[in-house]
């Protein structure tokens, strides 16, 4: 336990960890501010101190995921031509559902306000799924223009069949039903092995 007064080095990434380990490990209900600082091993005002409130840790905690897997999707135009299309999609596709993606948004789901939250976020421009569609597309008509891919594959509706799907998941899957990482691949295999 760090002690009171003694600086916690990079605070909302430690928080954010341990929020991803208790929801993993004991399921939404079990997160509250004492868990997850706890779970820090870290001062139990701290989480209050960053954050305006349970919901807003939540909601900040998800969308600093998604900001993180678009930046990952917007790495994408690079590896046009390298590496195979399908293991190029997966990488970031099963990115979505690293760091207790399906907890999480099950989290998300069950606390209103942190749903609005992100909402908001989401329509004021944070990036989440549309800034992951967008750059998969991207790279897809790049791998199209490189004859990779077959010229009339349709990069739009590819990057929304992924983008869907990883969001179907997310929201229908919890702690302890089956990995959707097997279904993500069979769906970008589906597409790009045309």
């Amino acid at each position: 336990m760090s002690p009171r007064g003694v600086a916690t080095p990079d605070v909302r990434e430690r928080l954010f960890a341990a929020a991803e380990r208790v929801v993993e490990r004991d399921g939404p209900g079990a997160l509250t501010s004492r868990s997850v600082t706890a779970e820090a091993g870290c001062a139990k005002g701290l989480l209050h101190t960053h954050f305006a409130g349970l919901d807003a840790f939540v909601a900040e905690l998800c969308l600093d995921r998604f900001a993180r897997t678009a930046t990952k999707a917007q790495a994408l135009a690079g590896l046009a031509g390298q590496g195979t299309v399908a293991g190029n999609l997966e990488a970031v596709t099963f990115a979505l559902f690293d760091s207790g993606g399906p907890a999480l948004s099950g989290l998300a789901m069950t606390r209103p306000a942190a749903a609005l939250r992100i909402r908001e976020a989401l329509e004021d421009g944070a990036p989440g799924f549309t800034a992951i569609q967008e750059a998969i597309t991207g790279y897809l008509e790049a791998e199209r223009e490189l004859g990779r891919l077959a010229g009339t594959f349709d990069p739009d509706t590819a990057a929304l069949a992924l983008v869907g799907t990883a969001h179907h998941l997310l929201m229908t899957s919890r702690p302890g039903t089956p990995d959707p990482r097997p279904a993500m691949a069979r769906l970008v295999a589906a597409l790009v092995d045309v």
